[in-house]
């Protein structure tokens, strides 16, 4: 049996690696015949060349379900099944399945099995959702073969965990993964690591600190294996010295942190009080001492925000010196928390916006309180300019902390890649990838 795997893309998609769909394929049956497309990398032509296999199967995310619902639906018209699994789908299904024979709600690896079966034997069933959720210590090593051989950053992507235990009301994590954070056994993740040819690591876990005991043993244990990593960490976790020395000693040179709003009362509306703005400068010097860059996300559109918001975050981003911001607007999107309650309180500006030809270009899909759509939208754009624009950039580099490797080598190439980025996708209006 041939099985081709699709990531979906987007222009703005990482050129890093995908583990959903080779992890997937480790659960395939010995005597399929497994093929992998990114479509970022090779661009799936709809109307020509799509590959001749007995099943198709497309991981999506909100931001790339209108690309995946073309390529499912180009499939189809081939008369060859499709199967539709990921966040998405799962918070949506019905609407998943107008484009697919089949659509996997939660996480996979159980159903799986059951379900190439049933494709073989043609009696796909229109939904499948497995018992309970994933036991991580029963996940094979992601089939890494299957992915293409070049295209992506020089790294290897490794996860640790899933889900996270906080439940901030914008994000999509809990309706996937449900409300535990599952962990896998330490010496798992050491050996994969171990074996892996990159020295370069990327944790793709939400919370790679999100339980203290395990990450406190994981990051010694990763310790004598000298690997260079950066992952995504929750502030709750870098408030102890202790921490940050051991993410420091483990190989940590970066993480990406949420600081989400500097307002506690934004914060506290969106269900993440464990946020403290006035411990935000601590923190960040204290990563910094320890040699470790850090990006900064950064939500406007929060109840709170008002036209001052931009130049107030902006200005905190550049005297903190982060190494890099990334700025977005308060998105609905489905199921979440935010969605139903702006949609209750009378402001989802346009429902179903994922399904527009360009989402991004009429964003916010809702309506803020203290200011315009049109103004937090300006704002957005404005603080993405003055963050990146050259002298932001040379008042953020860190003198004192030159030595350290990602500031001596990585800083201002990855600067002026981010100006030009900022240039073209955010001022010139982002545009969705076509292939």
């Amino acid at each position: 049996m041939k099985i081709e795997l699709i990531v979906p893309a987007v222009e703005e998609n990482a050129r890093v690696p995908n583990l959903a769909l080779p992890i997937l394929a480790g659960f395939s049956p010995a005597d399929a015949q497994i093929s992998f497309t990114d479509d970022l990398l090779t661009p799936i032509h709809l109307d020509k060349d799509l590959k001749e296999v007995d099943l198709v199967g497309i991981t999506v995310l909100t931001k790339t379900a209108v690309r995946a619902y073309s390529i499912a639906d180009a499939y189809q018209r081939k008369g060859i099944p499709v199967v539709l699994g990921g966040i998405h789908p799962t918070a949506i299904p019905k609407e998943a399945k107008e484009h697919a024979d089949s659509v996997v709600l939660g996480e996979a690896e159980e159903v799986w099995p059951h379900l190439v079966e049933d494709a073989r034997t043609g009696n796909l069933k229109p939904f499948y959702r497995q018992e309970g959720h994933t036991d991580l210590s029963r996940i094979p090593s992601p089939r890494r073969e299957i992915l293409p051989k070049r295209g992506y950053l020089p790294l290897d992507v490794v996860q640790v965990s899933r889900g996270c235990p906080f439940r901030c009301e914008f994000c999509t994590v809990q309706n996937f993964f449900g409300e535990a954070h599952r962990l896998r056994p330490i010496s798992e993740v050491v050996e994969e690591v171990r074996c892996l040819p990159h020295r370069w690591i990327m944790f793709n876990d939400d919370n790679i600190i999100g339980n203290p005991s395990y990450s406190k043993e994981l990051l010694k244990a990763l310790v004598p294996l000298k690997k260079k990593w950066f992952g995504q960490a929750s502030l709750s976790g870098l408030r102890k010295v202790e921490n940050v020395e051991l993410l420091a000693k483990s190989g940590c040179i970066s993480l990406f942190i949420g600081f989400e709003s500097l307002s506690k009362r934004n914060l506290v509306t969106a269900q993440k009080p464990q946020n403290d703005p006035s411990e935000y400068r601590e923190i960040i010097e204290s990563l910094h001492r320890f040699g470790i860059a850090i990006c900064g996300a950064f939500i406007f559109g929060f109840d709170e925000d008002d036209p001052s918001v931009f130049e107030e975050t902006v200005s905190f981003a550049v005297q903190t010196k982060l190494f890099s911001a990334v700025f977005m607007i308060l998105t609905p999107y489905p199921e979440t928390i935010f969605y139903h309650r702006v949609k209750n309180e009378g402001r989802l500006a346009q429902d179903h916006w994922w399904l527009l030809e360009k989402p991004e270009d009429s964003a916010p899909h809702f309506l803020p309180m203290k200011m315009s759509a049109e103004a937090l939208r300006e704002g957005w754009k404005k603080a993405w300019k003055e963050f990146y624009s050259y002298p932001s950039i040379w008042r953020r580099f860190h003198w004192e902390y030159s030595p350290t490797l990602i500031n001596r080598i990585g800083y201002f190439p990855f600067q002026a890649m981010q100006h030009r980025f900022t240039k073209k996708k955010i001022l010139g209006g982002r545009r969705r990838y076509r292939g």
